[in-house]
């Protein structure tokens, strides 16, 4: 009465009412295997246990003994207790492929997969029992899983030596095992050479594929399906919309979105992730905002799926808006979801909403999540506040070489090139591998210093040593090393020797040299060089009216004023913002429309009056105006950071640093102004502008009055 006393307390009560001949009936035909079945497959330990208690108080030995025992092995498998799994089947005297078979499983499912392939070595040293296709594929998973590709390279010869590569288990396994282990050479001789594959095996190959990075083979494979008529799932399209989103082939994803209507595929909340993620990437995210809409229900991969596709096509603020409408429908971010939204707050240098973001964060208990660390690093850091950058920073509990990077790109963008140094050394103490974005900040942060030998030790040596090869990047950090100490000279023939392919941002580095360093003639030739190679650059056609106008020659002013009607270019409004309390305050120069504007300008009058009694004169050199001399200052005076310096100065408490944005590059005079006016009011002032921060404090700038 083994398995009839058992499963009387198996039995739920509403059975209790049977009688006792039809209770008995049903469980002695229960066979015990069965039994150790059902609790393995719901993992159901206790239960388990109670069976295997049972075994050994009859002390039974059935001539099925070895059935049983691999069955407690596959329960204890299951059901994470491997160690007693092992010992079961270490004391067994008869073992068969099932035995060794579930003990490999048990080790794969638990994370030990190494114990499979020494498990399999030794099953081959007994000779005892063959391996089957089912204990082959284990093996091969379980090399896969470890990214032991010798291994699995030795395992696929002897699968071929068995015979057993024809089935579906064996081919699967070792498609996944090369995809995996990066061999995708390897993996498409599996698939070219093996005959009968499944949708599942199409699926395997074709992420395998998109995961590596290795698009157009998984072109051809999903060509390859279409040619053999092989049936599609959901899968199969989720996949395939992202190999359209890598590849941002709208016309594809297009036609595979008909095709998934047309056959009627069950839309599930991961295949609309999917399709609204490739329609953001090809740049569609309209259509990216109807897919959406269309979803009866949303969940927060869904929502994040539509903030990412807002993000990625420059529609921040629409990205943030839908915070509050996804609070609404009482669903939480994940990290995520705050990673894409710290990234827009980023973008829009929008501190404010970046510390409520920052709030919410702490709230949630997801602060220590190193993906959002790191988007927090760079949210303070593009909105000015690198104080309270490097405070998240020195908070971290974990640090990736992301991390790093952020902090030292911070500091080299804020012009704080020794900090950024000391970041860097603390990185190197902390053995993380430096990459090849570490260096572009590390090379900006010994421009910044003037630190010459050193720059050029990373770049020929310690880049060498790390394996990373140097690239225009890096290379434009030396020549903005050189063009500030005023070698230029030295710095056009860096670029004419060095082989590489320079591309404007470098060339452009050093036409600002020649603008700051009074070099019209060599300024002038690289102006000519830019505007070969981007006829579009309107900084550079600027910056060359600049350079005409200070050398007071009008003619070229007005050729190039001509050139740019001709290839209707048109100069970008100076725009400069300011974000007060919850407002963001929006100043164009010569700006009238703002409400406050008469006080704005009453203020602006004042401090000019208060820093021209310590020296400044406007630099009416580079009003491209030809005017009266008076018009030249009153044009300079109402400039957009001007005005949104005097706005911030009446509206904010005293000592409070203020901080603006500007959409162009920060004009000279504006530069000189905003660091006497630093001095005056005691007030630290950060200018971002296109190209970099400038922190004005005590009369003087971080950029050292180059940029």
């Amino acid at each position: 009465m083994l398995r009839g006393n058992l499963v009387l307390h198996l039995l739920p009560p509403r059975l209790e009412a049977m009688s006792m001949t039809s209770r008995a009936l049903r469980i002695i035909h229960t066979p015990t295997t069965k039994l150790l079945k059902l609790s393995a497959d719901s993992e159901n330990l206790r239960i388990g246990k109670m069976i295997h208690a049972q075994l050994i108080a009859s002390n039974e030995n059935s001539r099925d003994s070895i059935v049983e025992t691999n069955s407690l092995i596959n329960l204890y498998s299951k059901c994470g207790q491997i160690s007693s799994a092992r010992k079961l089947f270490d004391d067994m005297h008869e073992r068969n492929e099932v035995s060794w078979g579930a003990l490999m499983v048990g080790y794969l499912r638990s994370g030990s997969p190494l114990e499979v392939i020494q498990l399999f070595k030794s099953m081959l040293s007994l000779d005892c029992v063959p391996p089957n296709e089912y204990i082959l594929a284990t093996v091969v998973s379980s090399c896969s899983d470890d990214r032991r590709v010798n291994e699995g390279k030795q395992c696929h010869g002897y699968v071929v030596k068995s015979g057993l590569e024809f089935h579906q288990y064996v081919k699967n396994a070792l498609l996944n095992m090369y995809l995996r282990c990066w061999d995708v050479t390897a993996g498409i001789v599996v698939l070219d050479t093996l005959p009968g594959y499944d949708v599942f095996t199409y699926n395997l190959v074709l992420n395998g594929l998109v995961d590596n990075g290795n698009l157009m083979e998984a072109v051809g494979v999903l060509a390859r399906m279409v040619a053999d008529r092989a049936a599609w799932d959901g899968a199969t399209y989720s996949t395939a919309l992202a190999l359209c989103a890598s590849l941002k082939d709208l016309k594809l994803g297009l036609s595979l979105h008909c095709q998934m209507l047309k056959s009627r595929v069950d839309c599930d909340d991961f295949f609309c992730s999917t399709l609204i993620d490739m329609y953001g990437k090809c740049g569609k995210v309209m259509n990216a905002s109807k897919v959406f809409d269309s979803l009866q229900v949303h969940n927060v991969v869904t929502w994040t799926s539509m903030m990412t596709a807002y993000f990625q096509n420059g529609f921040f603020e629409e990205a943030l808006n839908l915070l509050l409408k996804m609070e609404n429908e009482c669903i939480p971010p994940n990290e995520y979801t705050f990673v894409v939204l710290l990234n827009c707050c980023a973008a829009l240098s929008a501190l404010r909403h970046g510390h409520l973001l920052h709030a919410l964060v702490q709230k949630s208990g997801l602060k220590n999540h190193t993906s959002i660390g790191n988007a927090l690093i760079n949210m303070y850091s593009k909105s000015g506040d690198i104080e309270a950058s490097y405070e998240v920073f020195s908070n971290m509990v974990h640090r990736d070489f992301a991390t790093w990077n952020s902090m030292i790109c911070g500091y080299s963008q804020h012009g704080l090139g020794k900090e950024a140094l000391t970041v860097f050394g603390d990185m190197m103490a902390a053995r993380e591998l430096p990459s090849y974005v570490t260096f572009v900040g590390v090379l900006s942060a010994c421009a910044h210093l003037g630190l010459e030998q050193e720059a050029l030790f990373y770049l020929n040596h310690l880049m060498k040593q790390y394996g990373i090869e140097p690239g225009v990047e890096h290379y434009t950090c030396v020549v903005r090393l050189l063009t500030k100490a005023g070698a230029l000279d030295k710095a056009e023939n860096f670029m004419k020797s060095t082989p590489v392919q320079w591309d404007t941002v470098a060339w452009r580095t050093l036409l600002n040299a020649c603008h700051v360093h009074r070099q019209y003639g060599l300024g002038l030739r690289v102006a000519e060089m830019v505007i070969r190679m981007d006829a579009t650059d309107v900084g550079t056609y600027i910056l060359a009216s600049n350079m005409y106008a200070k050398a007071k020659r009008w003619d070229g002013v007005v050729n190039i004023r001509k050139l740019m009607r001709e290839r209707s270019i048109k100069k970008e409004p100076g725009v400069s913002w300011i974000e007060i309390k919850d407002t963001t305050h929006i100043f164009v120069s010569d700006d009238n429309s703002h409400p406050e504007y008469l006080q704005i300008y009453e203020k602006v009058g004042e401090l000019l009056a208060k820093i021209k009694e310590l020296g400044y004169v406007p630099d009416i050199a580079g009003v491209l105006h030809d005017v009266e001399d008076e018009q030249k200052e009153e044009y300079l005076s109402y400039h957009s950071e001007k005005l949104a310096i005097a706005y911030g100065l009446l509206k904010t408490l005293t000592r409070a640093p203020l901080r603006v944005i500007k959409n162009l590059r920060m004009c000279d005079d504006c530069h000189s102004a905003v660091k006497l006016i630093s001095k005056v009011t005691k007030r630290v002032i950060i200018v971002r502008d296109v190209n970099r921060f400038h922190h004005f404090r005590e009369g003087l700038c971080s950029c050292g009055d180059h940029w």
